[in-house]
Parts: structure tokens; sequence; C-alpha cells
């Protein structure tokens, strides 16, 4: 495929990705739209690679973090947006008993710093999360592991319908 091509492709993946986004200024979609735009950065990691896919994920995230709702343009940017790419590296390994502790770790880090920027960046106390106090974050976070792992295996199930049903049409049209 030639770079006229890539670009393109990545460039529109790009912009459905941030149009995607704009979704998440309708009320308790804060967390499901953010989820749905990043595994858009599946296809230019199918089709054009690794370095094709990390530029249109930089390339929507510099534009969401100017026009998206900011908590989820902030869960985009920190999480979701860029995690299909990670996916697919730490799944190189081809070891489960390596990959889901680098796969949880990743995801932990990533939320809890989210949760740090968020309460301290956008002055938002940790007592709007909830009643519960400390226990009611680690409850969350342990809620958030258990969505996580559903994700992940949603991305592995998504990118098996892309390769079987999408894939052999988007080469024809990209060639």
């Amino acid at each position: 495929m030639k770079n006229t091509k890539k670009i393109t492709l990545c460039a529109l993946i790009a912009a459905l990705s941030v149009v995607v986004m704009l979704g998440s200024y309708f009320p308790y979609l804060t967390y499901a739209i953010p989820a749905v735009a990043g595994l858009f950065m599946m296809v230019p990691l199918i089709e054009c690679g690794v370095i094709w896919s990390v530029g249109t994920y930089i390339t929507s995230a510099v534009i969401v973090a100017f026009a998206g709702e900011i908590e989820a343009a902030t869960l985009y940017i920190m999480i979701l947006g860029y995690y299909p790419i990670l996916k697919a590296l730490i799944e190189r390994i081809n070891k489960q008993v390596i990959e889901w502790p680098l796969k949880l770790l990743s995801f932990n880090v990533a939320i809890i710093s989210f949760y740090y920027i968020y309460t301290v960046v956008f002055d938002q106390p940790f007592e709007s999360f909830g009643n519960f106090g400390k226990y009611g974050l680690l409850a969350f976070l342990a809620l958030c592991n258990v969505v996580f792992v559903i994700y992940d295996i949603g991305i592995s199930r998504m990118a098996s319908y892309y390769m079987l049903k999408l894939h052999d049409k988007i080469k024809k049209i990209i060639k």
C-alpha cells in the first residue's frame, strides 16, 4: 500500500474516532463512547502497522483534547484510545501468563493516573465518587478491572470479526 493511501485511511479513522467522541456530550455515554472510539485504532493497526496506528491515535487524541467532553476526552487519551494498539503489542509475547498481568498492570496504572489527574487538575474531590470512602474507590477499581477484562475480550472478538468480514473489502478499496 502506498503512503498516500495509508495517510488517507489513517486520516479517515482519526476523523471517525473524533466524530464518535463527540457523542460523549450525550448524558451517560462518558465511558462507553471512548471505548467505542478506541476500537477504530484496530483498522490502521491491521492495515498499516503499529507506527501508522500510533500516528492515528495521536492525531485523534489531539483533536479530541480540544473538541471532546473533558472527562471522556481524558479517558480516551489516557486509556481507551491507545489500548487496542498496546494490546496487540503485548499479545506478541504469546504467553497468556505474561500477557494478562501486563495488560492489567498497564490498565491499573492508567486508570489510577486518570482519576488522580481528574481529581487534582479538575478539582474533583474523592468524595464525589461515592459515600463509601477509600473502600468505595477500591470496589470501583475492582469493578473497573472486571469491565476491562470484558473490554479486552471484546476487542479480540471485534478484531476477529474485522479480519473475517471487512479486511478483504478494505484491502480492495485501498489497493
